[in-house]
């Protein structure tokens, strides 16, 4: 049985989608995206280019970090906290994606599934623009006392 597996990196200052279907999740797919992402400006030509990933395993650990930076010396592997992907703004867009365009999955084959995660990624780079992240320090700073507080009651 076949299947996609859409892989995405996001632009967050410019609200841009890199995104491809491959036929299995892993590191030769997730260097694939890296390439199609860092050979091209401004990201080839910038001082530093952050990548903010999840520990999935085509991208965790010390191993991965010097994979991709031997081959992208200006890449900077950032891993986000265990259980914390709603810090990665791309897990926002892949709920975007599971709500508008997955729902109902009804393709009559995984070249049409393809082709409707294409044209949806290729609408919302023209429609979208940067999210506008909120959450300041100092919320977290308040949200962390009163939840301190709420367990000292307990």
């Amino acid at each position: 049985m076949r299947a996609w597996t859409y892989i995405a990196g996001l632009d967050v200052h410019n609200a841009r989608i890199f995104g491809r279907c491959e036929t299995q999740n892993g590191i030769e797919p997730f260097d694939r995206l890296v390439e199609q992402v860092m050979t091209r400006p401004p990201y080839h030509d910038a001082r530093r280019v952050f990548w903010i990933v999840d520990n999935c395993s085509a991208h965790r650990g010390l191993r991965a970090v010097q994979r991709l930076q031997s081959a992208y010396p200006q890449l900077v592997l950032v891993h986000a906290p265990i259980h914390a992907s709603w810090l990665n703004q791309v897990e926002i867009y892949f709920s975007i994606i599971q709500r508008k365009v997955l729902t109902p999955n009804d393709f009559a084959n995984l070249d049409t599934l393809a082709e409707r995660l294409l044209d949806f990624q290729y609408y919302w780079e023209a429609a979208a623009k940067p999210f506008e992240w909120k959450f300041s320090r100092q919320d977290l700073n308040e949200l962390l006392t009163k939840l301190n507080a709420s367990a000292k009651i307990e």
